[in-house]
């Protein structure tokens, strides 16, 4: 029997006045969708630590939405990482999404902090000793850029995991059959926790191509071409993505997948439609006679 399709939506630090309006309202649009929680993502040199503190305690107290703020390894000792965490724990927060993070801007490669966490799997670690958080992390279809090879990346997977991760989230991809040998290469690799895709709605192609260089996703031919010459034609393009977002989470349906989580990029609208068309089921069959 398939079991009823979840969502989770990712969130992002607003840099203004007018963003954090657009933030609050992409809340209160998303949230009647029912997520099982919600993301608030962390500088990657420490840059958005207050505002990502304050957003998340904020959507926990005022909205009733599980809230998992991002928490990285980067730009911090491990004392200063375990602190935050302390705070998170004593306002009520019980999950967390635990990375190594980004090399700060202008760095060229990831130096672990003098003093702090390493990699995140020591980050999962170090959570475990503050209290019983929820922990995800980060998976990689298609293979995180500075792994050493597939298999490098999946035994990284494997310790945070063993470190006491209870879930997976993918980076966003746009070939279902890349998440599906994935998530079987990680069962027989002895991952037993659930893998969540990552669906990253479209709607600046050039923007997606510049996100997907940066982290090793390929972009299909196909994809390509269904958006070439949309520039200038926003709606056609938002009707482009919601389609393909639809038609990769029913192919994961299809394959056992019931949990998906979505980076919003603070825009409601995309995410909404494709939710609130996936929440009502696919479009029966029609026989002919």
């Amino acid at each position: 029997m398939t079991r009823p399709i979840r969502f989770s939506f990712e969130f992002f630090p607003p840099r203004d006045a007018a963003m954090e309006a657009r933030l609050w309202q992409t809340v209160a649009k998303l949230a009647p969708l029912n997520p099982s929680f919600v993301s608030v993502t962390y500088g990657a040199d420490g840059s958005t630590r207050e505002r990502t503190h304050d957003i998340v305690t904020r959507i926990h107290a005022e909205t009733g939405l599980v809230s998992a703020p991002h928490l990285t390894c980067v730009g911090a000792t491990r004392e200063e990482v375990l602190e935050i965490a302390q705070r998170y724990w004593d306002a009520g927060i019980r999950q967390i999404v635990a990375l190594r993070g980004d090399p700060p801007q202008g760095s060229t490669r990831y130096v672990p902090h003098p003093g702090g966490f390493a990699y995140a799997a020591d980050l999962v670690a170090g959570l475990r000793r503050i209290g019983d958080f929820e922990i995800s992390v980060a998976a990689y279809p298609e293979v995180h850029p500075e792994a050493a090879s597939a298999a490098a990346d999946l035994e990284n997977l494997k310790r945070k995991v063993d470190a006491g991760a209870a879930r997976a989230i993918t980076q966003f991809f746009f070939d279902p059959a890349a998440f599906l040998r994935f998530r079987d290469a990680a069962a027989a690799a002895g991952i037993d926790v659930p893998i969540v895709p990552g669906i990253l709605p479209i709607t600046r192609f050039p923007q997606i191509t510049k996100f997907a260089a940066a982290c090793g996703a390929g972009i299909p031919d196909w994809l390509s071409e269904r958006f070439a010459g949309l520039e200038d034609d926003a709606e056609t393009r938002a009707l482009i993505s919601a389609s393909v977002a639809i038609d990769m989470v029913e192919t994961l349906r299809r394959h056992g997948v019931s949990d998906f989580h979505f980076y919003t990029l603070n825009r409601a609208e995309l995410v909404y439609a494709i939710c609130h068309c996936l929440l009502h089921g696919p479009a029966p069959q029609v026989a002919y006679a």
